[in-house]
C-alpha cells in the first residue's frame, strides 16, 4: 500500500508544482504554448523526481513521505543511473496503457472468464534489477548482514 500512496503523492506533487509553474502561461492567450510547455515541464520534473532524486537519496519525494526506499539487487545497494531511467520510462510509457488493455483483454475473453495461463505478477517486483522495500526493513537488512541486532 505505502508504494501506491507514494505513486499518488508523487503524481500529486508533480502536478502541482508544473501547475504553479504555468499558472502565469495560461492567461497569456497562447494556449499550445501552455499545453506543449506543460507537457515538457511535467517530463522534466518527473524525470528529476524520479531519476536524479532517486540516485542521490534512494527514493522519490513520495517515498521519502512513505518511508520507501529504492534499492539495487541483489545486493541491496545505491541504483544506478541507467537502470532508474529505464524504470521512469517503464512508468512513464507502458504503466498508463495497463488499464486499457486489461479491459480490452477482459471484453475480449467474454464474462466471467479468466485469461489462460495469466499468473499474478508478484507486487513487489520491479523493472531494471531495482525493487521497492520499506526503509525499516532496509535498515533491517544491513544490520543483519553486519551480524548486530536491529
Amino acid at each position: 500500500m505505502r508504494r501506491f500512496l507514494a505513486v499518488g503523492l508523487d503524481c500529486y506533487l508533480c502536478l502541482l508544482v508544473v501547475g504553479l509553474l504555468v499558472r502565469s502561461c495560461v492567461h497569456s492567450g497562447a494556449t499550445g504554448h501552455a499545453v506543449a510547455l506543460l507537457v515538457v515541464q511535467l517530463a522534466v520534473l518527473s524525470f528529476a523526481n524520479q531519476v536524479l532524486l532517486t540516485m542521490a537519496v534512494r527514493a522519490s519525494a513520495g517515498k521519502l513521505i512513505m518511508g520507501v526506499r529504492v534499492i539495487r539487487l541483489p545486493d541491496a545497494g545505491r541504483p544506478g543511473f541507467r537502470p532508474l531511467v529505464l524504470r521512469w520510462l517503464y512508468g512513464l510509457l507502458w504503466l498508463p496503457s495497463q488499464p486499457w488493455r486489461r479491459l480490452r483483454a477482459t471484453a475480449a475473453a467474454g464474462p466471467g472468464a479468466e485469461r489462460p495461463g495469466a499468473c499474478p505478477a508478484d507486487p513487489h517486483e520491479d523493472l531494471a534489477g531495482v525493487r521497492q522495500v520499506r526503509r525499516s526493513d532496509l535498515r533491517s537488512y544491513r544490520a543483519a548482514v553486519r551480524g548486530r541486532p536491529h
